[in-house]
């Protein structure tokens, strides 16, 4: 386990919580403190810092890899935020595209040919974690010239039955 400044401050949070909760039940010190040492590390692994994985939206950030996202598309979402800062494909031709990410798996709708458009490849990311996200993250790769012009991030809700 790794001690970090933000997990010895909700450590000593969920210690005060249980601290004042076991003064509730006896105002002997002694016994307070020593339900409190045991109470504390039960009630943050079980109970505070599942809560807080819940209602979070933090996930693990991970560098670009090709197989990975062969491999496991539901968790393309943490590769994203290097695509998207690093410009990774910007000025790619649509075969380079291809061969790294993949075939598109849906082309997005284009007004001007009012059907959808070849130069407008879209992948699905995954959903990030989170107890109430509906949210299905995907990407956006806009070619001009067969070359990649633009990269956009984009969110559609899912209805799960």
């Amino acid at each position: 386990m790794i001690l970090t400044p933000l997990f010895v401050v909700f450590l000593v949070l969920v210690f005060a919580l249980v601290w004042l909760f076991t003064n509730t039940i006896d105002k002997r010190k002694w016994v307070s403190l020593l339900i409190s040492l045991v109470l504390t590390p039960v009630a943050y692994f079980y109970i505070f810092y599942p809560i807080l994985n819940i209602f979070s939206s933090y996930h693990h950030q991970k560098h670009f890899d090709a197989e990975a996202w062969k491999d496991k598309p539901a968790l393309r979402y943490e590769m994203s935020k290097e695509i998207l800062d690093k410009k990774l494909f910007l000025s790619k031709s649509k075969k380079d595209v291809e061969t790294v990410l993949g075939k598109s798996e849906w082309f997005s709708w284009d007004d001007s040919l009012k059907t959808t458009s070849p130069n407008k490849w879209n992948y699905n990311l995954g959903f990030k974690p989170g107890a109430f996200n509906n949210m299905q993250e995907c990407i956006e790769l806009i070619f001009n010239n067969n070359t990649v012009e633009s990269i956009k991030q984009y969110q559609l809700e899912k209805a799960f039955e």
